[in-house]
């Protein structure tokens, strides 16, 4: 895919710092065996993904996030919590280490709320006591990549775009019986379709990608929650970068806290590149 016009260059550099990359979280068991018949519309199944985890209300969340480019492949992994009622969510994501397998950089903790991300630990000269917040909305991918780890919120929502998609069967995520979906998913239609805390950075990345077609594999539980979605994204960046986006749900129902940082302790300043 390809980006039009300028839109979040600035905010992409926090891309390139935080390493964007997607690795699956975890992987798939064997058959799970039972009724193995596809279900009579596997779109709409996966389409109301979205709406059964709001009545499920939270869950606990784990990223990973894959880059490949240039021969060279960075995988970031996040850890954290979601609530799908108030469209918050906090998650703890962890940098690669060097070459020497020795950590480079602190975990930066990311705050998910409506239209914004707030990031404590961010460096390039942002003060280790302060925090750096991002308009979502003037994200040109909305931050599905930006963050280096795929807002859960969003990859949830970004599924009542999903077209073309065929059952592929049943399976095992986590020790959960799943129905294992594959398709592709239209970033404008899912923004005309999310919730309104997502709709906004939705909305941004249809206009910021070159193609809105973004393929994916999802998981279903016999209750219909999702339990692992990766969705794959390619972009144009100083060259063409390939994403890998998981995202793991489970512990659904644990409470989520969300506590945002005082004005004072955002950073007002210039973020270096």
């Amino acid at each position: 895919m390809r980006r039009r016009g300028r839109a979040g260059e600035a905010v992409l550099a926090v891309t390139v710092t935080v390493a964007v990359t997607v690795a699956a979280t975890s992987g798939c068991g064997s058959s799970a065996g039972g009724d193995d018949r596809p279900p009579e519309d596997p779109a709409a199944a996966v389409r109301g993904a979205a709406d059964v985890l709001d009545a499920t209300g939270s869950a606990r969340a784990r990223t990973a996030m894959e880059m490949a480019t240039g021969g060279t492949r960075v995988t970031i992994r996040g850890e954290g919590g979601v609530d799908f009622k108030s469209r918050m969510g906090q998650l703890l994501v962890m940098l690669p280490a060097d070459a020497t397998g020795k950590a480079e950089h602190r975990p930066i903790t990311e705050l998910l709320v409506p239209g914004a991300l707030y990031m404590k630990n961010r460096g390039a000269g942002v003060p280790d006591d302060k925090w750096v917040r991002v308009d979502t909305t003037t994200l040109a991918d909305g931050n599905l990549v930006t963050g280096g780890a795929t807002d859960p919120l969003a990859a949830v929502e970004l599924l009542r775009g999903a077209r073309d998609v065929t059952y592929v069967g049943k399976t095992e995520v986590a020790g959960a019986k799943v129905r294992h979906y594959r398709g592709t998913t239209d970033i404008g239609r899912a923004a005309r379709s999310a919730s309104p805390g997502v709709k906004g950075a939705l909305e941004a990345a249809a206009k910021g990608f070159g193609s809105d077609i973004v393929p994916f594999d999802a998981y279903l539980d016999e209750e219909g929650r999702l339990r692992k979605v990766r969705h794959r994204f390619s972009y144009v960046n100083n060259g063409v970068i390939d994403v890998s986006s998981t995202t793991l749900l489970y512990g659904f129902g644990t409470p989520v806290t969300v506590v945002l940082p005082a004005s004072r302790d955002i950073f007002a300043g210039k973020i270096a590149g």
